[in-house]
């Protein structure tokens, strides 16, 4: 078992088998877990062997939960998270004691940034022998629960199924987020009755609703403005909320920028849909409706708006943190109803803002124009432009992309539309590399008839690229698209900037990474020149395997980015 070797004679933990014979009124531990996850509504496990899990996996395993395994436990955890993002429902790994739980610990961190609603379900070492020096003996909880929103241990077996009540009920509620429960193994392989059917889970899309008088605020704000904008993120998508922003932004005509998970709430081809002249519009508005995204450092900590825009801030909770810059009225609840509240109220104003979105587009426009010689780069190594505009090409309208990589995931974030909701992942504000695979393989499973197109730099690769060989045992076919410049591009760059040099920034140069993939029983193409790069995208799709096409890009591009460590 890889995650319970030590160094020691013991390799495996303690375990008692069950008795042979149940007590006809009982069952054991591992099946009311599983029990209470199917009972809500989980078809898959994301887990990696451990000792601990046994008894989970038979439990699934009988009840009819689907087991997939994976080589490091944080991709059973970001599969789990990721399984959130393409669903919207709880996403569930379960990983061993010790080293198994605090592998997972950084996917529960971007979890916990992203609100994406996952439960982690811990093994652990048995209480009855507690302090006494069992394998992989930790206390999880201390550690994980700062980065969760329910953490707790089952202190007998019969408790089992009120924590997964709890434990999700936490995790699907606003703001979403991770949950973690553990297990003993004297209390997971023990018995006890089954309670029953469980109360429903919270629906995500309902809540209260907002103030009165800051909705109305909101609303005059409305019929007042000018230049009004919606910046909507990634709560606008946990709370299903995209229908009701597209009314209101149709019977409004406000302009609309998306970021995070809210990309593809309104398709990109939308005449009310801006991405390339975020800038002008937020800095040129004189009213800025900001739906489910947080005014942090993608938006310039406020300061991504104009000195004198005011600000109405629509979410599903008052956020932790204050914001950053003074706003005019706070509506906190059901987005669907506070977009249709404000919909019915700042409608039939008789405002006109075609002049305000003309604008907006001829800067769209533009901006747009001036991409046109990159994407049509003919150099060698590629311009990652370049590789975008062929991509754009053969991927359809409603393929799911994910980014894992860091100047190759931008100039992506920057040029790949989206068209429907859950179309684009990428690690969010945690910025955890090696969360790709795992997002990919949960993507794949959860839509078997899509695209799934994997964005993933050369140093990216090097923290879950083992994880072709679980796509290739599964049979999910994956296409991953490799930027491959051979640097770590988004702090050498910026470290010659600063200095005028850089250390700890480069990797091997052009390593056949799509080698290794083949090597792992999946397809791989390397690609050098442009005009190769077509061909070898369509045979990677048409491979029926998981596959890598590795192009080498070109390690002097800079992307356009201030130097800013804030």
């Amino acid at each position: 078992m890889a995650s319970e070797m030590t160094a020691s004679d013991t390799t495996a933990p303690e375990i008692t088998a069950p008795d042979a014979i149940a007590a006809p009124d009982t069952v054991h531990g591992g099946r009311l877990v599983a029990r209470r996850l199917k009972a809500h509504g989980v078809t898959k496990l994301f887990t990696l062997s451990g000792g601990h899990l046994f008894s989970i996996y038979d439990g699934c395993r009988d009840e009819g939960i689907h087991i997939v395994d994976v080589r490091h436990e944080q991709a059973a955890a970001f599969a789990a998270e990721g399984w959130a993002k393409v669903t919207r429902q709880p996403g569930v790994a379960a990983l061993t004691a010790g080293p198994g739980v605090t592998n997972g610990m950084s996917a529960m961190g971007s979890a916990q940034q992203n609100h994406s609603p996952m439960l982690v379900l811990g093994g652990r070492a048995p209480a009855m022998r507690w302090g006494q020096g069992s394998l992989q003996e930790l206390d999880h909880v201390p550690f994980v629960r700062p980065l969760t929103k329910f953490a707790a241990t089952a202190e007998s077996t019969a408790a089992i199924p009120g924590l997964l009540d709890d434990a999700l009920t936490a995790a699907v509620t606003p703001h979403g987020g991770p949950a973690f429960v553990d297990f003993p193994m004297d209390q997971v392989f023990g018995e006890a009755p089954d309670p029953g059917e469980p109360a429903p889970l919270p629906d995500p899309a309902s809540g209260p609703q907002a103030d009165g008088g800051a909705l109305e605020r909101a609303i005059a704000l409305l019929r007042g403005a000018e230049r009004p904008v919606i910046m909507a993120g990634t709560d606008l998508y946990w709370g299903h909320g995209e229908s009701a922003l597209r009314a209101l932004a149709e019977e409004l005509r406000i302009p609309v920028f998306l970021n995070g998970l809210a990309r593809g709430c309104i398709p990109a081809d939308h005449e009310l849909f801006f991405s390339r002249a975020r800038a002008t519009g937020l800095k040129g508005a004189d009213l800025a409706l900001v739906v489910g995204v947080p005014m942090d450092f993608r938006l310039g900590f406020g300061g991504a708006f104009g000195d004198e825009t005011e600000i109405v801030v629509a979410d599903r909770v008052q956020p932790v943190r204050e914001h950053p810059r003074a706003v005019a009225a706070e509506l906190y609840g059901g987005l669907t109803g506070i977009l249709d509240d404000l919909r019915r109220g700042a409608g039939g104003s008789g405002k006109d803002h075609a002049g305000w979105a003309g604008q907006l587009r001829v800067a769209e426009t533009e901006k747009r124009d001036a991409e046109r010689a990159e994407r049509a780069d003919d150099r060698s190594p590629l311009h990652p432009m370049r590789l975008y505009a062929e991509l754009g090409e053969v991927i359809d309208r409603n393929a799911i992309l994910i980014g894992d990589g860091g100047d190759f995931v931008s100039y992506a974030g920057r040029v790949i539309d989206s068209y429907e909701p859950g179309c684009w992942l990428d690690p969010g504000p945690f910025g955890c590399l090696g969360s790709g695979p795992g997002y990919a393989l949960a993507a794949k499973l959860a839509h078997p008839g899509r695209q799934v197109v994997l964005l993933v730099g050369d140093g990216a690769f090097g923290f879950s690229g083992m994880e072709f060989d679980t796509l290739a045992r599964h049979g999910v076919d994956v296409v991953g698209v490799m930027g491959n410049n051979g640097i770590w591009a988004l702090e050498k760059h910026p470290m010659e900037f600063l200095y005028g040099y850089s250390v700890a920034a480069e990797l091997r140069p052009e390593t056949r990474y799509d080698q290794v993939v083949e090597a792992l029983g999946g397809h791989g193409e390397l690609v050098r020149e442009p005009g190769e790069l077509k061909q070898a995208l369509a045979r990677a799709f048409e491979a029926g395997r998981p596959a890598l096409v590795n192009v080498l890009t070109d390690p002097t591009v800079v992307y356009p980015r201030r130097v800013n460590l804030a």
